[in-house]
Order: structure tokens, then C-alpha cells, then sequence
């Protein structure tokens, strides 16, 4: 056997063994991304529960809070 059908041979096992890891972790990937749909399809599905009028309020004073303590901070009057 020469030495040139040697490299070939290594070389065709080599693309062959690198193509069948490439579909192997191609199958995978796949299968954990339709993992992850059906997760984010049990999460879609409960009832996300409405933020009632007063916590609505409270975080709407919380930002204005936030907003004036910014403010302090960067040196503005307000």
C-alpha cells in the first residue's frame, strides 16, 4: 500500500467520522430546541395572574422614587 492511499484513507475516515459528530450534535441541538418549545408552551399556557390597580400604583410610585434618587444622584434639580 502507498503512502498517498494511506493519507487518503485517514483522510476519508476523518470527514466521515467528523460528518457523523456534525449530524449527531445537529439531532441533538434539535431535539433541545423542541424541548424547549414545549416549555415555553407550558409557561404560555398558565394563567399569568393581572397585576391588580394597587400594586400597579405602587410600582408606578417606585419608579418615580427611582427616577428622583437618579436624579439626586446625577446632580439635577428637579
Amino acid at each position: 500500500m502507498d503512502t498517498t492511499q494511506l493519507y487518503l484513507i485517514i483522510a476519508a475516515s476523518s470527514l466521515i467520522a467528523v460528518a457523523m459528530i456534525a449530524a449527531a450534535g445537529l439531532r441533538g441541538f434539535s431535539s433541545w430546541l423542541d424541548l424547549k418549545r414545549g416549555e415555553l408552551n407550558i409557561m404560555r399556557d398558565r394563567d399569568a395572574p393581572t397585576p391588580s390597580t394597587t400594586s400597579r400604583i405602587e410600582i408606578a410610585d417606585l419608579k418615580e422614587r427611582l427616577r428622583k434618587l437618579e436624579a439626586i444622584a446625577a446632580g439635577v434639580d428637579l
